[in-house]
């Protein structure tokens, strides 16, 4: 089953079939560039899938030859007069840990309860990259352009990429990618660890790993996310005892009796997403 969601002015368009959200920025004509408009779709985009019936798995990714270009450019315009045209989005407020508008942008990716997978090609930069790390998995074609790119604009990173870069490639390498602020390709990113993996079609290699993802148990596929979310981030015996918490919901449930039965007799399970 096929079911398209709206966002606010269509800048991101959402389409769900067999639980796997296709999500992609829709403003190729200015590489996907982040506006007010743009921030708007991307949280109410994360916002609406939170609650999506039977939602699996998230692919996330630009349509036209761009991933994300990074703010638009009327923004930088605007920062030389003192204003942060971010703030105008309109959107409702949260009690989550990101409060400004592309903090939201970003760490609404990563509030999803079932894994998201960002299909990353042409540009990420800045804004844009920062978009990228707030999914689980990034699948990023070779030739990909990337760059924690704002302090070539006199800025820092601002959209949780401070604090999520360093996790993924060291303190060191993202002192030296932020400092520099320069560009670099997917095959770079495949070895300092921010690429999970390479695909020169990374859109269809995510829908892919998507469509696997969907097909175990989804009861397990969340709770395998909180479990990974925990760690290092939490003290081991913390996330010792959440381990048999999450072990003993799943024993003997009726998704996991479904997935034994279905690797005993050959045959695709067929799970419940209640």
């Amino acid at each position: 089953m096929t079911t398209p969601l709206s966002t606010p002015s269509q800048r991101v368009t959402i389409t769900v079939r067999d639980g796997v959200a296709d999500v992609r920025m829709n403003r190729p004509g200015k590489r996907n560039a982040l506006d007010p408009a743009m921030f708007e779709a991307l949280v109410s985009a994360g916002e609406e899938l939170r609650t999506e019936p039977g939602l699996r798995v998230v692919v996330l990714s630009g349509e036209g030859p761009d991933f994300c270009a990074g703010l638009d450019f009327t923004a930088f315009e605007a920062m030389r007069n003192g204003e942060r045209l971010s703030s105008s989005a309109r959107l409702r407020p949260t009690d989550g840990p990101a409060q400004a508008t592309g903090q939201r942008a970003a760490y609404v990716w990563a509030e999803l309860p079932v894994p998201v997978i960002a299909a990353v090609h042409g540009n990420a930069l800045g804004g844009g990259l920062q978009i990228a790390l707030g999914a689980d998995i990034r699948i990023i074609a070779p030739d990909a352009r990337l760059s924690v790119r704002e302090l070539a604009w006199g800025l820092v990173p601002d959209m949780t990429g401070s604090q999520v870069l360093p996790e993924l490639v060291g303190r060191d390498v993202a002192k030296e990618l932020t400092f520099t602020a320069r560009i670099f390709d997917g095959e770079e990113a495949g070895r300092i660890g921010l690429a999970t993996r390479l695909d020169p079609d990374p859109r269809s290699a995510a829908l892919g790993m998507a469509r696997e993802i969907a097909a175990h148990n989804p009861h397990a596929v969340r709770a395998a996310k909180r479990l990974l979310d925990l760690a290092g981030r939490t003290d081991p015996a913390a996330g010792f005892a959440q381990e048999q918490v999450e072990i003993g919901r799943l024993i003997g449930s009726a998704n996991q009796a479904e997935a034994v039965a279905a690797r005993f007799e050959k045959r695709e399970p067929r799970f419940s997403d209640v």
